[in-house]
């Protein structure tokens, strides 16, 4: 049976710490008010100008392909995994084809935020899964910073979130020992606008009244609005309380999920790496599967929500701590904006 392994990892973060204390140069916080809620104490912004979604995906792709033991022009299709592209279109996966000069090859753009990364990997198993593809990269990647509401009215989002990315080379391998087991993928968009960016957009207040101001003009004029920039509506919107109250139902669920389909169970993990969202969601589901410190890999202390990119940094580092051998039961969760969540099980 053909198998994806993770032929190469890497992994890029900004140079520039943001710690909780510089927050409070721009909004009403302080250091032991976020870290009570989340367990955040810095984060990595990127260059205003210098940087963006995908130069910090090709960074993190770099390494990855290098670990990987093949060039770019080996790469024959591409993931790309974010909420937070250089543009609205195209998407972030041709940019970075352009910037590592690979052969016009299939570039496939991912919007599953915080899911994105682990639903990347989904995809792009099937397709090691049927021989189209020998290659694959998927990259994760976010710069949060350039659109958030740096002041006391948005800082309960805005504390949270960080910039980096991460990227794994996906081949495929017959050996029993090693590869992608399987992935779950759900969805559940009763509750999309909880944790949503409706602006700018083409809902035009369908699903919700009073999400965006915009003028009677005949024509137009719907997607973007002074008025939207008056009134703040540019911004993400978050109920963290039911972000959280979800989140801790639906992270062990799609765990427990993986590790039965595979005749697996919790204490057989070798390492849980949850999406970063919240410390404390991380711990909760700790707790709920009696899993043991060592078991779960944990880091937003130093990066916060990096979202589509959290999973895969969280693994280069695991990997590069030495945490990993060949053979190593892995799992990886991640819930989200949707609400969509997602696991991949695999041996490492």
């Amino acid at each position: 049976m053909v198998r994806s392994k993770i032929a190469g990892i890497g992994m890029y973060v900004p140079s520039n710490v943001v710690t909780n204390n510089d927050l409070t140069k721009y909004m009403d916080t302080n250091d032991e008010w976020i870290q009570e809620r989340t367990g955040i104490k810095e984060r990595r912004f990127a260059h205003r100008t210098e940087e963006t979604t995908t130069t910090m995906g090709v960074e993190a792709a770099t390494i990855a392909i290098k670990r990987a033991g093949i060039t770019p022009q080996d790469i024959d299709f591409i993931v790309f995994a974010t909420l937070s592209p250089d543009y609205y279109f195209p998407g972030c996966g041709v940019l970075l084809q352009r910037a590592m000069k690979m052969k016009q090859v299939g570039a496939l753009d991912v919007r599953n935020q915080c899911s994105g990364f682990v639903y990347a990997v989904s995809v792009a198993d099937q397709f090691i899964k049927t021989g189209m593809y020998k290659n694959i990269l998927v990259v994760g990647a976010e710069k949060h910073s350039f659109g958030l509401d740096f002041s006391t009215r948005g800082r309960n989002v805005s504390v949270i979130f960080g910039d980096g990315a991460g990227a794994v080379v996906l081949q495929p391998t017959t050996d029993e020992n090693r590869g992608i087991l399987s992935t779950h993928l759900h969805s559940d968009g009763n509750d999309a606008e909880i944790l949503a960016m409706y602006n700018p957009g083409t809902h035009a207040n369908h699903w919700k009244e009073n999400l965006a101001s915009f003028n009677d003009a005949e024509m137009a004029d719907m997607f973007m609005s002074h008025e939207m920039i008056d009134k703040a509506e540019l911004f993400p919107n978050m109920d963290g309380p039911a972000v959280f109250k979800t989140a801790v139902v639906k992270f062990p669920e799609v765990i427990v999920e993986a590790l039965t389909a595979n005749g697996y169970q919790p204490a057989d993990l070798k390492l849980l790496i949850p999406h970063q969202a919240n410390l404390r969601i991380a711990q909760f589901v700790q707790q709920k599967l009696k899993l043991r410190d060592d078991q779960v890999y944990n880091n937003i202390q130093k990066y916060g929500n990096t979202t589509a990119a959290s999973v895969p940094i969280a693994l280069c580092e695991a990997w590069e701590a030495g945490k990993l051998n060949e053979g190593d039961l892995v799992c990886l969760a991640a819930f989200g904006s949707g609400f969509t969540w997602a696991s991949a099980l695999l041996k490492w």
